[in-house]
């Protein structure tokens, strides 16, 4: 029996989660399946991947063919670089204890890669939120800025008016104590 290290689709519309499993070659995709090993969610940055990493180097080691998707999630969790590693130990290239060293220094050395990624695009949302309260604030002193000389025209207007008002009414009172 071919075993396949596959992805299930589940949830909403736009809205996917995927199952990490170990299923028959034959079955469909969202069909029958012998184990569950893990989960991927792409809807999250970055995305979020839970997996069992005994199992998967298990199944992998017993002949399972990961889908080019699961490949690249396993490489990129370590699984394969494992199994890459154990057959060096099974070669004699080297011994348990110094294929565990490089493998703790892969995953130290990419996880203090993701932690300077997330770092990064933290500060970036922190500069954009900046930008945009300035550009705001900006907006904000020239519209009121307009308002302002806006109201001030009214006002010079209606004090204008006010004088020719008052100007009319000096000459209507002029004119009949002359007459």
């Amino acid at each position: 029996m071919a075993t396949k290290i596959r992805l299930q689709r589940h949830g909403r519309k736009n809205y996917a989660f995927y199952p990490i499993v170990i299923a028959d070659s034959r079955a469909p995709r969202d069909g029958r399946f012998i184990e569950r090993i893990g989960s991927y969610n792409p809807n999250t940055n970055p995305a979020t991947i839970t997996l069992n990493f005994e199992r998967a180097l298990y199944w992998i080691n017993a002949g399972a063919q990961p889908t080019d998707t699961v490949h690249s999630i396993l490489s990129n969790e370590g699984v394969l670089l494992m199994k890459h590693l154990q057959g060096g130990v099974k070669k004699g290239a080297f011994d348990e204890a110094e294929a565990q060293r490089r493998f703790d220094a892969w995953k130290a050395a990419k996880q203090a890669k993701v932690d300077k990624m997330k770092a990064s695009m933290a500060d970036k949302k922190a500069i954009n939120a900046k930008e945009r309260l300035e550009a705001e604030q900006a907006k904000n002193k020239a519209k009121a800025e307009a308002v302002a000389k806006k109201k001030a025209e009214i006002a010079a207007a209606n004090a204008e008016a006010a004088l020719a008002a008052a100007a009319e009414a000096a000459e209507a009172t002029e004119a009949p104590a002359a007459e």
